[in-house]
């Protein structure tokens, strides 16, 4: 189930401003009745009608995103930044990320126009495990990447045990390279968790999502998803999560 102006504008009639106007102004139906609440959720088998006219949903598409850094994980910025779309101008479908990456972060990231399954995959119960690479400042302890594996307190909570890699260092330049696998999604988390050891983040990239890498794509490319890869997402993602998450 989806608010209803999220599935209009889904749909490419509208952005979900002007949907939300529409339903206000009493020119939307589900099911043949006129809603004028914004709050009101729809599914796959509700009709819904804009002006008289039956809405036609959108085929699904799904796509893989090698995100440069420097750009903004969203549909549009209000300071004029590149956006993940920016990279999808010959795509007709209104899509958009799967989650997040911040700004100053590189990696996979999902795109999609289907809700179901970008809700799927980002609900906190299914979260699927990340694989991040990150050069950090200094040369982590031991015991300090043994906070990271168990879970460390940050300001919204305790993080979930990580599954942490120490690949390599450069004493010269006191700088280390870590890989960190974790399964929640919160803002800025593997960027704090560093923070909170005392070893700042320099550089981060998502080199994996579930079983899902970047291979033969360089920055900025992008490649469709296999109907199997989809399959096989959805069925990582709704399990009951013991089969994703770190052992």
């Amino acid at each position: 189930m989806e608010r209803l102006q999220k599935v209009i504008a889904h749909a490419g009639m509208s952005s979900r401003r002007k949907a939300e106007e529409w339903i206000q102004e009493g020119r939307v139906k589900v099911n043949g009745t006129v809603v004028k609440e914004l709050g009101i959720k729809v599914g796959p088998n509700d009709k819904v009608e804009v002006n008289g006219v039956p809405l036609e949903k959108e085929k699904p598409v799904y796509f893989l995103f090698y995100k440069p850094r420097g750009v903004i994980s969203a549909v549009s910025d209000d300071k004029n930044r590149k956006v993940v779309t920016d990279y999808f101008y010959e795509i007709e479908e209104r899509i958009y990320p799967v989650g997040r990456l911040d700004y100053d972060t590189s990696g996979l990231l999902l795109m999609t126009n289907d809700g179901d399954f970008a809700n799927v995959l980002m609900h906190p119960k299914h979260e699927v495990d990340k694989v991040y690479v990150a050069k950090v400042k200094g040369i982590p302890l031991r015991e300090s990447l043994k906070k990271l594996e168990k879970g460390i307190v940050l300001e919204d909570g305790k993080t979930a045990p990580a599954k942490v890699k120490f690949l390599s260092s450069d004493k010269k330049k006191q700088t280390s390279i870590i890989e960190i696998t974790i399964h929640e999604g919160r803002n800025r988390q593997v960027r704090r968790m560093f923070d909170a050891i005392g070893h700042p983040v320099q550089k981060l990239k998502r080199e994996r999502y579930g079983f899902l890498t970047l291979q033969g794509l360089t920055t900025g490319d992008a490649r469709e998803l296999t109907p199997h890869e989809v399959k096989q997402l959805r069925a990582l993602a709704t399990t009951d999560g013991k089969s994703n998450r770190l052992k």
